[in-house]
């Protein structure tokens, strides 16, 4: 078979011939890829800057994607820390982190859209105790993750959503999907009567945006819980003092480690039918595989999903 491997840290994947999986254990099932996204957390794990493990080399990339099992089952699988992931002809799967998908989805849809939109999805509904009539800013609306984030407030019954970024430009198209409100990073004190806070920004922007949302706030003594999920300004953040003492702010964080696997997983069949029934807008482009030395560093506004 074929598959995207890489040999060493800060080397892209080489698209080239790979041993076949075969099963070391009675839980692992080896499947035919169909589709697997190319996700900003597959390229962290890859070169081992994502908390959640370290690269082992050789290595094939891939967290998650679209398999056909050999009874014919069409599974969208997440896998564990592995040498041998998704960006590949074939792979192994434990079929308990997978869950089996309705005849007629469309492959790369669903492989574009289940790591984003789990984010958002998982974090309303198994990190916070969010209802609907609630009001939510996204910060960081204009990445793939945060348009659907979005889009999935509003599903779960926000009252206001307002999304925050820097493109003027991504920000106005997202009003067609949900967004009652845009705003640039400097004009998030319109945004202080918020519940909640979906934040895949993290670093200066989201400490420098603190202050100005807690001193504008109508009730000070109103809970606001700002969940982190992503940080593409900086894994760290210079949260001032003041934010701690002078609001009722609750910090949490979202992803893997703070959410057990088993609530995740339970959460898959309900978001793969929003997106197969089309509730969640999806932009993705499918790749062929052996293109993955092209597009392994591209930043775009849709979603790359390799195709074998």
């Amino acid at each position: 078979m074929h598959a995207a491997v890489i040999q060493a840290a800060g080397t892209p994947p080489v698209y080239r011939e790979h041993p076949a999986p075969e099963p070391r254990r009675g839980d692992e099932l080896a499947v035919e890829v169909l589709a697997a996204g190319l996700h900003h957390l597959t390229r962290a794990k890859a070169n081992g800057s994502h908390y959640s493990g370290d690269a082992a080399y050789p290595l094939v990339p891939g967290v998650d994607g679209v398999v056909r099992d050999q009874e014919g089952n069409v599974r969208y699988a997440v896998l564990d820390d592995t040498p041998l992931g998704t960006f590949a002809d074939r792979t192994l799967i434990d079929p308990r982190r997978s869950v089996i998908l309705p005849d007629g989805i469309d492959p790369v849809r669903i492989a574009a859209a289940m790591n984003p939109a789990m984010s958002s999805w998982v974090a309303l509904r198994r990190r916070v105790d969010f209802h609907a009539g609630q009001r939510v800013l996204v910060l960081g609306a204009t990445g793939n993750a945060g348009r659907m984030a979005v889009q999935i407030a509003k599903l779960f019954g926000a009252a206001h959503v307002i999304a925050a970024g820097r493109d003027a430009a991504r920000l106005s198209a997202l009003t067609a999907l949900g967004a009652d409100e845009t705003i640039t990073f400097d004009e998030v004190g319109r945004a202080a009567d918020v519940d909640v806070v979906i934040d895949y920004v993290w670093g200066e922007p989201a400490a420098g945006a603190m202050i100005p949302m807690l001193v504008a706030r109508a009730d000070r003594t109103v809970p606001l819980t700002w969940i982190q999920i992503g940080s593409v300004a900086g894994p760290t953040a210079p949260i001032p003092a003041a934010a701690l003492r002078s609001a009722r702010l609750r910090i949490v964080g979202s992803g893997i480690g703070s959410v057990p696997a088993r609530d995740i997983l339970a959460e898959l069949p309900e978001l793969a039918s929003a997106v197969t029934e089309g509730a969640i807008d999806v932009r993705a482009r499918a790749v062929p595989l052996a293109r993955i030395g092209e597009v392994w560093t591209e930043e775009t506004g849709d979603r790359i999903v390799l195709v074998p």
